[in-house]
């Protein structure tokens, strides 16, 4: 099959083409023929070789996003058959191959048929940002009706859907964003108020909107002075939920709030081999709620499925100018 690798760490024109040897799906496990990937930090952080580049070997086939067509299946796999359109994020990290290929191999626990309101190159955005908004509302903040929620980034990859799960949960949802441009996408999304994170202060746009009471859950997707900020605008014995936890952080408003504090790192079942089941059960549940109307991904751009194409990806999720989700199609 044909691939699209590094053979090094370094920048988006380390890609490769690649003709590598063709896959046979194991015990437990599907092929699918890929047909669209998405761009995630993660996948721009291992080709650099700055993050999640434990278990890798060259040539390695990046990308942890899926979308494509069941060609084979292994044993001991029910839920699925060949023909099926599925979608997860299945590879990419800890030496298992990825999907910038004609080919990827994937534990049957971590996909989902993906919504049939989807192409694939939509269906392929939303994986890892999906489950990880999850996690973080649904599995750890279990937000209920008519919460105040703050979305911290809400036209990011991972914060446009936090919006809109959030909004299907009943919640009355805040989000953060720099610029009147993208105040109006997240309204689009269904947040119900705005705040310029440029020109208020967390305490500022509490007041404003909370009456001072502060958010019952902050989701952070951003670390650093974010998570700092999400500490001040909680409320009192609030809820706050990060993303971004390897960093060096004063304590001092969680303490006099006492508030909870939970981080989300989404590829502990992939890279840990645990409770992969979950992020299936996730994926079918999300493709539900796309079917219903109620969450839709943002695509920023879409770029060819070639090498060239896998470079300029990645150089656009690098650029910080990306609005949504960058997708990489057939």
């Amino acid at each position: 099959m044909k691939a699209i690798v590094i053979n090094r760490h370094g920048d988006s024109q380390v890609f490769e083409d690649m003709d590598l040897p063709d896959i046979q799906a194991r015990p437990g496990h599907v092929v699918i023929d890929v047909q669209a990937t998405s761009v995630n930090p993660v996948d721009t952080k291992i080709r650099q070789g700055s993050e999640g580049t434990a278990g890798l070997t060259f040539p390695a086939v990046l990308h942890m996003d899926v979308a494509g067509i069941i060609s084979a299946v292994g044993e001991g796999v029910t839920g699925f058959k060949v023909g099926d359109a599925v979608y997860g994020c299945a590879g990419g990290v800890v030496g298992i191959p990825g999907a910038l290929a004609e080919q990827m191999e994937a534990d049957a626990d971590l996909i989902a048929l993906k919504p049939e309101s989807l192409s694939f190159a939509d269906a392929a955005a939303l994986p890892l940002v999906s489950i990880t908004a999850w996690e973080a509302l649904v599995d750890r903040a279990s937000i209920k009706p008519m919460d105040d929620v703050l979305i911290q980034g809400g036209t990011g990859g991972v914060g446009h859907i936090a919006i809109q799960l959030a909004k299907a949960m009943g919640a009355r949802v805040t989000t953060t964003v720099s610029t009147s441009e993208k105040a109006a996408i997240a309204q689009k999304l269904g947040a119900d108020e705005i705040a310029l994170y440029n020109a208020e202060t967390p305490e500022q746009y509490s007041e404003r909107i909370t009456g001072s009471k502060g958010f019952d859950t902050v989701f952070d997707t951003f670390g650093g002075k974010v998570l700092q900020n999400s500490l001040k605008a909680a409320k009192l014995k609030g809820h706050v939920v990060s993303i971004i936890g390897y960093d060096t952080y004063d304590l001092t408003d969680m303490h006099f709030k006492g508030l909870k504090l939970d981080l989300v790192f989404m590829p502990i079942q992939i890279i840990h081999n645990v409770e992969r089941k979950h992020h299936g059960d996730i994926l079918r549940r999300v493709a539900a709620l796309v079917d219903r109307g109620l969450i839709r991904p943002l695509i920023d751009q879409r770029f060819a499925f070639t090498r060239e194409g896998a470079g300029a990806a990645h150089d656009r999720l690098e650029s910080a100018r990306a609005i949504g989700k960058i997708v990489i199609a057939r």
